[in-house]
């Protein structure tokens, strides 16, 4: 298991089934849905990437780079809901 878990598999397997999530709610709801789902999944996907370089060992400037990619994605989707006011 540990094995399994320091290669990056088990990220690649959540990976995965976020892809099919995603595929199946663009099939029911249609591409009207594409900037929510963008909004929705792109932040955690960001963060399981860093999550998977720094179980993987990669340089800690590749896992800082998913990690802050995955801000503005989220602060977008925030704004996108409007659960964020724009500033006055």
């Amino acid at each position: 298991m540990q094995a399994y878990f320091a290669s990056g598999r088990a990220v690649d397997v959540i990976l995965a089934v976020l892809a099919l999530e995603a595929a199946a709610l663009l099939a029911w709801r249609g591409r009207a849905a594409l900037p929510d789902l963008i909004g929705i999944v792109a932040p955690g996907v960001l963060l399981l990437l860093a999550l998977r370089a720094a179980l993987t060992g990669a340089p800690w400037q590749q896992v800082a780079l998913w990690t802050t990619l995955s801000l503005p994605v989220h602060l977008y989707d925030l704004r996108r809901r409007g659960l964020l006011a724009p500033k006055r």
